[in-house]
């Protein structure tokens, strides 16, 4: 069997076994079982990843030695098809049991065999041409007048059948584009459709975090995202900003919405004014987390601004309640509490001031010898 496999776009090198994560392909899953000798014992499904983000399960029915990273040929409709194990062992029936896959309604095929020089060299020639049909295959669509978008085109391993991953914003009667691909291709046609999202799960990509794209690292399930997310948040609402590489709103602006929610709940509300012997104070802005508000005097700009802790608003809400008005919105320990927490820092930040220190050290040493040789 050959040392390198190509599934597309992706360079599969081994070793890329046992329990290590294989970052060649995409949503890599930590076999974190592997190193338990009963793992692979618990059952014979197995998983196999294939080009970009597409995953299969099979039943290791010849009882093969197969291990994380072996190259194998497995059961299709029709043909076989040639795929890289990702995952074995207990973990395979948890994936199965994440993605709502039924083994009585799903059809798991079986293992047919190691991938051989044969098997391999076909393949490369099959995934060879995956670029020149997706070109292809978007001028034909495009020439039959359909509102869609071939996204990419991944070929089987024996090259007798391609899916062709397309996006529309609506329904869209492809019954004679099939045709026509069947056609012009001579092969069996499957038609997928995917979202945007998706799409940029499948191309990869890095944002501007720094990081690959989630939705092409471990994110496989996408909810929908609102601005609302970033109001909360206190984003600013640049869309250019806030979209990813899909033109939608990322991902990332969902994964901390319930700690902001959580923290609002202690934030009073903004329609609530705070009164003051001397003036009566508008909310201006909040920091949930941080759990402060900031009050203006003025309720359309911003005057007198005052921060105080969402705790004290709530004391004086209260107060104003029972027809009380406090002094100032600041506890009147809060200035002195503030002097005695200050400490002056300037001249901390000299570089040299640990060298002094050492050279002292030094010092002392030298001196206690001399004087033990003494």
């Amino acid at each position: 069997m050959n040392d390198k496999f190509t599934l597309g776009n992706d360079a599969c090198e081994f070793p890329e076994k046992g329990c290590r994560r294989n970052s060649a392909h995409m949503l890599p899953v930590t076999d974190w079982l592997c190193d338990i000798p009963e793992n692979t014992r618990i059952t014979d499904l197995i998983e196999v990843q294939f080009k970009n983000t597409r995953k299969g399960y099979y039943h290791n029915s010849e009882h093969l030695p197969l291990e994380k990273g072996s190259v194998v040929v497995v059961e299709a409709n029709p043909g076989y098809d040639i795929g890289e194990v990702s995952l074995t062992g207990e973990l395979v029936r948890l994936q199965m049991k994440k993605y709502h896959i039924d083994t009585e309604r799903y059809e798991v095929r079986n293992v047919k065999r190691f991938a051989t020089e044969h098997d391999l060299e076909k393949a490369k020639e099959a995934h060879a041409r995956e670029q020149e049909t997706m070109i292809k295959a978007r001028q034909l669509a495009k020439s039959l007048g359909l509102e869609m978008k071939i996204g990419d085109v991944e070929y089987q391993g024996d090259g007798t059948k391609a899916i062709f991953y397309y996006i529309a914003d609506g329904r869209v009667d492809f019954r004679q584009l099939i045709k026509v691909y069947a056609e012009t291709f001579r092969i069996r046609v499957e038609m997928k459709q995917i979202g945007a999202r998706q799409e940029a799960g499948r191309i990869g990509g890095t944002g501007p975090c720094g990081r690959e794209l989630c939705c092409s690292t471990w994110l496989t399930n996408f909810s929908s995202v609102g601005t609302g997310a970033a109001r909360l948040q206190n984003i600013s609402p640049n869309l250019q900003k806030l979209a990813g590489q899909c033109a939608k709103l990322k991902c990332c602006l969902n994964y901390e919405v319930p700690v902001y929610e959580e923290a609002v709940k202690k934030i009073p509300h903004r329609n609530i004014p705070l009164e003051t012997q001397d003036a009566t104070y508008y909310q201006f802005s909040t920091d949930p987390l941080a759990e402060t508000v900031t009050y203006s005097s003025d309720q359309h700009m911003a005057a007198n601004l005052t921060t105080i802790s969402a705790a004290r608003a709530w004391e004086i809400i209260e107060a104003n309640k029972r027809g009380e008005k406090p002094a100032d919105l600041q506890l009147k320990s809060h200035s002195k509490e503030a002097e005695i927490g200050y400490h002056n820092v300037v001249g901390q930040d000299d570089v040299t001031r640990f060298d002094r220190k050492k050279r002292n050290s030094h010092h002392r040493n030298d001196k206690r010898r001399n004087e033990h040789k003494n």
